[in-house]
């Protein structure tokens, strides 16, 4: 390879390169995380770090209020799994003190994660042997260490406000008639068709309660999960559908789905239900975590991109 000039630039390029080894550190900590959850799941009933039900919901900020987005989500659902938290408040050390509370002596942190803009001054183009000089923005990755609040002393989870199952319902429904999707209901088996753009679903009372969900919940957390993949043409989140079944591409997009409905799932307060036919899909998740430690944090991206999208149909009149 072509040596580094000294200077400005060779500064620069080993900053970049000591970021860049950060971001695989973070992405690696994290994906050993949520690797670690899905196999202690799995030896549980299937249990998956987003099949954790209703209670835990979606993991909030204890100083802004705002729920985690996108990879973050996962990232704490895998370490309440792993650490048996049941609280779905988390904090920096500093916002827990802010709030007048301590982290308990001997707590392990969790992490989430942001990117970040950074500018180097100068790019080698080591084809031309070449360096220019016009600003580039990098993203890097930088990891926050946070904690739960069943780490924390001198604190009460506030008292959350108590839906009706009805009401629940009532709010499941509505999303899904804002969408406008096209639903037949019927059959044994759900699927999304993307070549007629419709949902092919059981009908409600073909659906069975687990020990952690009710039928309905069941339902709806099926239907979700088809909702995901019904963002995925080009005018919606346009995410490629064209993987076969048993191949790579096609078990990204089940995980997707996966976390895209329990997304939403836990942001309308019910229970996401395993479901039987896709523990098949849970060693080639496996696989692809382990083989690439930026794949559940696409996954999770995608899933929360649909999820938004879903959310955010107006209410028909």
């Amino acid at each position: 390879c072509a040596a580094l000039p000294y200077g400005r630039f060779g500064n620069h390029r080993t900053a970049m390169e000591t970021e860049m080894e950060k971001t695989r550190s973070i992405h690696q900590t994290i994906t050993d995380s949520i690797v670690a959850a899905i196999e202690n799941g799995a030896a549980k009933d299937w249990q998956m770090p987003w099949h954790q039900g209703a209670a835990i919901a979606r993991p909030t900020n204890i100083e802004t209020r705002r729920r985690y987005s996108g990879i973050n989500i996962v990232a704490l659902w895998a370490a309440s799994q792993n650490l048996g938290f049941s609280s779905g408040t988390w904090g920096t050390f500093r916002q827990w003190k802010n709030a007048g509370a301590s982290i308990r002596k001997g707590a392990k942190a969790s992490f989430v994660v942001f990117s970040k803009s950074i500018t180097v001054d100068g790019e080698a183009d080591t084809e031309a042997g070449e360096v220019q000089d016009a600003p580039r923005p990098r993203f890097v990755a930088k990891a926050t260490p946070v904690f739960n609040a069943d780490q924390i002393d001198g604190w009460s989870e506030p008292t959350l406000e108590i839906r009706s199952s009805a009401e629940i319902d009532e709010h499941a429904e509505a999303i899904v008639r804002a969408t406008s999707a096209r639903i037949e209901s019927g059959g044994s088996r759900a699927c999304y068709v993307p070549s007629l753009d419709l949902i092919r679903l059981p009908r409600l009372e073909t659906f069975t309660g687990t020990p952690t969900s009710s039928a309905t919940e069941a339902y709806y957390s099926t239907l979700f999960h088809e909702l995901t993949h019904w963002t995925a043409p080009a005018h919606r989140c346009d995410r490629d559908l064209s993987g076969t079944f048993g191949s790579e591409a096609y078990a990204i997009e089940e995980l997707v789905a996966e976390l895209g409905a329990a997304f939403l799932c836990a942001d309308i307060g019910i229970s996401s239900a395993p479901r039987v036919d896709h523990t098949d899909y849970i060693a080639s998740w496996l696989k692809c975590l382990k083989t690439d430690n930026r794949v559940i944090f696409r996954a999770a991206a995608q899933a929360s991109k649909a999820a938004t999208f879903i959310l955010s149909k107006p209410a028909p009149t």
